[in-house]
């Protein structure tokens, strides 16, 4: 089996995908989660593959929400209009119009259906909380409901979450790794004989209970929108000097993590998440042109994190996505002190006050 073994078959069973007969206005909803990288994704070769593995986990209240409203189409109309907090949202829908045609060669179904869909958030949009990867995850999802509704192609449900990683990979790479399960690993691996760059695979039985125990305490520094885009990010990697040296190193990071994970090593997590994210916002500030998404608030918990962390003498780690927003780890049982030092000492340096305590998640989950 080729890496790219399940583009090619989806292409074969899109053949089956036209043909069907839809009476009235049908409905479905999924709720998905953000999540968070451990191990980063930065830099991408081919349709939205990834230049190294990842590593992430599913957060529970830092979700999006989608209802997908679909009929048979009866004119040559636009057949997408994207509501996001029930306002029309024009720049977004035309992002969904470019995926929905980027896709249908694989669900070309979909170019025969009018969809009106509705989507709203918990967290603030496009300030580096992977909103692309839970709108793409909870709109693939979606997709696959409404493809076994018309064809029941996918009632085996380890097929159906493929399918939907696979598609959501499409929208936003992040976006696969919004599966079921809590820990999702996205990247073809040899640590892991199942992991493909096509589509993400849970690996919750390989984790030590310590860490199903952790919450995520999001410090939002900023909520605006960010200064560049994920995908121009990424495009910086293409000529970046250190981009061989930092492909390898996440796969060496990726191998001590997995063994943290595994065996419980907190202090060993704590310094491959850190490292994780200092080598991403390292990499961007030496991109060309030189790209900085930390504000000076985010510089100034970080130090207070470390400080609070030697003087107290417990395991948490903290790391950034693509933005200015922290995000902190630890395990429930420092969870009366964390938050403590959280709403005492750092609130202050948060946007309004405003942080999401959250934790981790088991993932997608179908709804009204």
């Amino acid at each position: 089996m080729s890496d790219y073994h399940f583009s090619d078959q989806y292409k074969q069973d899109a053949t089956n995908l036209n043909d069907f007969k839809l009476v009235g206005i049908k409905s479905v909803g999924w709720e998905s989660p953000s999540n968070i990288a451990l191990i980063k994704y930065w830099g991408k070769h081919g349709d939205q593959l990834p230049q190294n593995p990842s590593l992430s986990f599913n957060l529970k209240n830092s979700k999006t929400k989608t209802k997908l409203i679909y009929q048979q189409k009866e004119s040559d109309e636009p057949t997408i209009r994207y509501f996001f907090k029930e306002k029309r949202n024009t720049p977004f829908e035309k992002r969904v119009e470019s995926y929905f045609e980027k896709i249908a060669i694989y669900l070309p179904f979909i170019k025969k259906l009018d969809f009106t869909i509705n989507s709203n958030n918990t967290f603030p949009h496009s300030a580096g909380i992977a909103s692309s990867a839970s709108s793409f995850s909870a709109l693939a999802h979606g997709l696959c409901s409404v493809e076994q509704e018309l064809f029941q192609t996918l009632s085996n449900q380890e097929e159906f979450y493929r399918k939907a990683s696979f598609l959501a990979r499409l929208g936003s790479g992040s976006a696969s790794r919004s599966i079921p399960g809590e820990t999702i690993l996205w990247g073809k691996s040899d640590l892991m004989k199942e992991s493909s760059d096509e589509y993400a695979i849970t690996i919750d039985n390989q984790i030590h209970h310590v860490f199903k125990s952790y919450h995520d305490a999001i410090l939002i520094i900023d909520s605006g929108q960010k200064l560049a885009s994920s995908s121009k990010g990424h495009a910086l990697m293409e000529n970046h000097p250190f981009a061989k040296a930092r492909y390898q190193q996440a796969r060496v990071n990726l191998e001590k993590l997995l063994l943290a994970l595994k065996s419980g090593g907190e202090k060993l997590f704590a310094e491959i998440v850190e490292n994780e994210a200092m080598t991403l916002h390292a990499l961007m500030l030496s991109s060309n042109p030189s790209v900085s998404l930390m504000k000076p608030n985010t510089l100034v918990v970080i130090e207070k994190l470390k400080e609070f962390r030697r003087k107290q003498r417990v395991n948490f780690t903290f790391t950034l996505d693509a933005g200015s927003n922290i995000h902190i780890l630890y395990p429930n049982k420092i969870r009366n002190k964390m938050v403590s030092f959280i709403e005492n000492e750092l609130t202050e340096f948060c946007e309004n006050g405003k942080w999401i305590d959250d934790t981790i998640s088991e993932g997608p989950i179908q709804v009204e």
